[in-house]
């Protein structure tokens, strides 16, 4: 009986682990866009970020852009875990702990020089040798971010009003 009961318990924590990695932190379903500017989050889903913040909040976005946005709109909010896309994979992963390539010619999103992230520093190596950039840490990565901050944001507006005055010139 009681190995019966042993191997029931093995079998539902089996079934519970499975089923917990399938549907658990599906977070592109839970957030499927941009909290900042509302891009859909699985066309960008490379380059995705998630914060979840000490007092169980979270917020998701696009784009280290993004997310560095709501860092600093957040400064006295403490992160307990901040989690981007490995661009090879899709998985989040922890920022922190990620090798980050700047200024690649891989497109940027929300930005005009890319910042991307993957798992180990062989797939850093490989994305710098076929597209550029710089293979550095997340601190590095996110002083970037603040950095490319105006003209990333003049840019943005600029795309954003070409494309209202021609959406009215046609719609019109």
């Amino acid at each position: 009986m009681k190995t019966k009961i042993s191997r029931l318990a093995f079998l539902c924590l089996i079934l519970a682990v499975v089923f917990g990695i399938a549907f658990a932190g599906n977070d592109i379903t839970e957030f499927p866009s941009c909290k900042h500017c509302g891009m859909n989050r699985e066309m960008f889903s490379k380059t995705r970020m998630l914060i979840d913040y000490e007092d169980g909040s979270q917020s998701a976005f696009c784009s280290l852009h993004c997310a560095s946005l709501d860092l600093a709109l957040h400064i006295d909010k403490p992160v307990k875990h901040l989690q981007v896309a490995d661009h090879v994979s899709g998985l989040l992963i922890s920022a922190y702990d990620a090798v980050w390539v700047i200024g690649s010619d891989i497109k940027g999103v929300m930005t005009k020089r890319s910042k991307v992230a993957v798992s180990g520093r062989e797939d850093a190596l490989k994305i710098q040798k076929e597209y550029g950039g710089e293979i550095t840490d997340f601190e590095r990565a996110v002083r970037a971010a603040y950095e490319d901050m105006y003209d990333d944001t003049r840019m943005i507006r600029e795309k954003r009003q070409m494309k209202k005055q021609k959406h009215m010139q046609h719609g019109s």
